[in-house]
């Protein structure tokens, strides 16, 4: 009897236990979302390297078609800020859950789409086309995602923890890389080009109604924030977007900034690197994806870490230390792919990687302490996703092209110090918001 209610739960510690397990599930929900992101936009942009630019893109010289299936890999890049005044616009006026399992439906469908998809082959020029359409599909959704998964977390949590949690469902971006690039790994060392080509590029695709129906299940079990609840009482009819474009537009640019390097960096490190150290370099297929699956492992733990870091000094010097360090790194990252030796190749891509943690790390908890609750979403969404096109869809693009005028690997690493300059700028003019209170509408102000 003793032993029994020594072992006894207090309601307090139950109250405790339980908030402590439905935050870990909004933890999921958000996390199976952003991993399903990573999985489906960046399994694109590996395959539009390895296998789209021949099976949809045909063309006499190898480059161009790079060029061409990274042209249809951008298209998805330019929907995105339309995805996100959609779902930011409603997500502030409805709700955030509900954007979110429409968000997540559509990229996960449109991903597995494209793995039933004919090639240029088999029905011509209509191919080309059903794969960019689905792409503006991804794109679209995707635009919507990134705002309501972090902010189903931020809004839960308090101040001195809010990098530390949304770093958290952060880290499935990593973690859904690791995967897509793992399974790509696996096709590699168990196919040969040609049967890669005739099917075996179509796994990945079709493997990725595992994580929709995993990430369709854990968000509808989970509800709406507090925060957002008592905000939609008060709200007031002023669409979100007008709120932000009128009074919000220094915050937008430092948001912007701040997502700048981190979007280029990454987009350079996880899927340029494959036509520069394949394609440019000669190193073998699997050295490259072996590399980016240990360097995303890192990656995985690298991003709370820094999420963690900058609860305690600040978002700021976290963010700007990631944005140096890149721009220090990439003059050492290209000569170590050049060598091509597996273990040179691990470290280029995964110090990178380490620098990007700490631009990505801070990230949706710095985004969300520049806006009000009820033009948050609406605020993150177009911060985030017109930089997005900007960096992530035409940064393979630029430097693709700068490495076939050039054919040298310094005109891209000036590209990539001219963006940090441009993160550093931005961030360093902003406020530290790491103490700020997501309940309490942010008064105006100036620089730092």
């Amino acid at each position: 009897m003793r032993a029994h209610v020594a072992h006894q739960t207090s309601p307090t510690q139950a109250a405790s236990q339980e908030r402590r397990t439905g935050l870990l599930r909004v933890v999921a929900a958000s996390s199976t979302g952003m991993a399903l992101e990573a999985y489906d936009f960046l399994l694109y942009g590996s395959a539009a390297a390895l296998a789209f630019n021949k099976l949809f893109f045909p063309t006499a010289d190898p480059l161009i078609g790079t060029l061409l299936a990274f042209l249809s890999y951008a298209l998805g890049f330019f929907a995105r800020p339309l995805g996100g005044l959609v779902f930011g616009h409603f997500g502030d006026r409805i709700g955030r859950k509900p954007l979110l399992i429409i968000s997540l439906v559509m990229m996960g469908t449109a991903t597995f789409a494209i793995g039933l998809l004919p090639t240029y082959a088999a029905v011509g020029i209509w191919a080309p086309l059903m794969l960019s359409a689905l792409r503006l599909i991804q794109g679209f959704a995707l635009g919507g995602e990134w705002g309501g998964a972090m902010l189903l977390v931020a809004e839960r949590v308090p101040a001195h923890k809010r990098g530390m949690w949304t770093s958290l469902p952060e880290a499935g971006i990593p973690l859904g890389n690791l995967i897509a690039t793992a399974v790509l790994a696996v096709l590699a060392a168990t196919l040969d080009d040609a049967a890669f080509l005739q099917w075996g590029w179509r796994i990945p695709f079709l493997l990725s109604v595992v994580l929709l129906v995993l990430g369709y299940w854990i968000r509808t079990t989970v509800q709406d924030t507090p925060i957002f609840a008592e905000a939609r009482e008060n709200a007031a009819h002023e669409a979100p977007v007008k709120v932000v474009l009128r009074s919000r537009r220094r915050e937008l640019a430092q948001c912007a900034s701040a997502r700048l390097t981190e979007n280029v960096s990454y987009y350079i490190l996880t899927s340029f690197v494959i036509v520069y150290a394949v394609e440019n370099s000669g190193v073998d297929k699997s050295v490259v994806l072996n590399a980016l699956v240990a360097a995303n492992v890192v990656q995985l733990f690298a991003t709370p870490l820094f999420g963690a870091l900058s609860d305690r000094v600040g978002r700021r010097p976290v963010i700007i230390a990631g944005a140096l360090g890149t721009a220090i790194w990439i003059w050492i990252f290209f000569p170590l792919l050049e060598t091509r030796g597996s273990i040179a190749v691990c470290a280029a891509i995964m110090v990178g990687l380490v620098f990007h943690s700490a631009l990505y790390g801070p990230q949706a908890a710095y985004f969300a302490e520049h806006f009000e609750t009820s033009c948050r979403y609406t605020g993150m969404s177009i911060s985030a996703q017109v930089t997005t096109v900007i960096g992530g869809a035409i940064a393979p693009l630029i430097a693709t092209a700068l490495l076939a005028v050039y054919d040298s690997s310094t005109p891209i690493a000036i590209y990539i110090v001219v963006v940090a300059a441009i993160t550093v700028a931005g961030v360093w003019w902003s406020r530290e918001t790491y103490r700020s209170d997501l309940g309490e509408m942010p008064a105006k102000h100036g620089g730092r």
